[in-house]
């Protein structure tokens, strides 16, 4: 026989009348009115039309990226931990180093020598949290760079623990015939290559417990016509990502990465044309890019110790965009 569900009355969540009634719904408007101030009080486009050249500075950048210098408050998470951050000059990279410091983590960060003024600063913010912190300026595509990185890291550290490969190249490339092999060349070399060597290279100091985080992107999902090499080589860190966490798990060693949406980083000016620049982050439902300091709780999550029965796993973050 076929069942209906018995009705049962629901009381409502507050009364419609009296002064307690009056309170709580108060409360609740204040609250969806306090959510929605926060959601609109990080800068929303359109921007002013603005452009780079690669890599990009964050100096340079209208309005500036909030990287969580006045925010991120840590909670000893990753104290004792060693990682290096490529990329961890400017932008998410940025973030994920400051978090990582007041976690308790030592930071090394990679990235190119145009970009040694963000590094400084990124680095001064490290040191103010009571860790270590330690400079690499090179490009991580050069034969053998990964290799001396890794080196210099296990040297000044005594390990490492975390590898976070986040450094990337992207080109703007409006038209099919703009796609060059040397484009395509350049974006695996950086993107996919240096993280693959880079992680080849730091597993064996790593013991147990370590922890190899990639940055891919939504575009690995849902890739731009005009940015097709770069959408190619993020897939490949997905997939990349799925098949060393397999490979790794008897070693203890936890692989996972993340898939952000639009992110406002000096990555953005230097590898979109101005138009798409000023419009950024509009398409998402929240209707503006996400910082760098939004992003930083998903890296400490993964690297963690708590996170231990999480690996192969892609974690989007992406202001509500529907990533399937």
């Amino acid at each position: 026989m076929l069942r209906c569900p018995r009705r049962v009355a629901r009381k409502p969540l507050y009364r419609n009348t009296g002064a307690e009634g009056a309170s709580a719904a108060l409360a609740s408007i204040s609250l969806r009115f306090i959510l929605g101030n926060a959601m609109s009080s990080n800068p929303t486009p359109p921007f002013a039309e603005q452009n780079q050249s690669f890599p990009g500075l964050t100096s340079k950048m209208d309005p500036k990226p909030d990287h969580g210098e006045n925010s991120y408050e840590g909670s000893g998470q990753l104290k004792g931990k060693r990682a290096l951050i490529t990329g961890g000059d400017s932008g998410i990279g940025a973030a994920v180093a400051i978090a990582f410091a007041r976690e308790g983590a030592d930071v090394a960060i990679a990235y190119l020598p145009p970009e040694q003024e963000d590094a400084e600063e990124i680095s001064a913010l490290i040191e103010a949290a009571g860790v270590k912190t330690l400079l690499l300026p090179g490009d991580i595509s050069e034969a053998g760079r990964p290799q001396k990185i890794i080196d210099e890291v296990v040297s000044s550290f005594g390990g490492i623990d975390i590898l976070v490969n986040n450094a990337a190249y992207q080109a703007w490339l409006p038209n099919f015939e703009d796609i060059t092999m040397d484009e395509w060349r350049r974006h695996f070399d950086v993107n996919v290559h240096a993280a693959m060597e880079l992680t080849l290279v730091a597993v064996p100091h790593m013991g147990s417990g370590g922890s190899v985080l990639f940055t891919s992107s939504v575009n690995s999902k849902h890739p731009m016509p005009t940015l097709i090499p770069y959408s190619a080589t993020k897939a490949t860190l997905a997939n990349l990502t799925l098949g060393l966490s397999q490979a790794l798990t008897g070693k203890g060693i936890r692989v996972n990465a993340v898939l952000p949406g639009p992110i406002w980083t000096p990555f953005i000016p230097a590898g979109m044309d101005a138009e798409s620049v000023a419009s950024f982050g509009s398409q998402s439902p929240m209707g503006r890019p996400g910082q760098p300091a939004e992003l930083a709780s998903a890296y400490v999550m993964l690297a963690s110790d708590k996170a231990s029965f999480t690996t192969g796993a892609l974690v989007t973050v992406a202001g509500g965009m529907p990533i399937f």
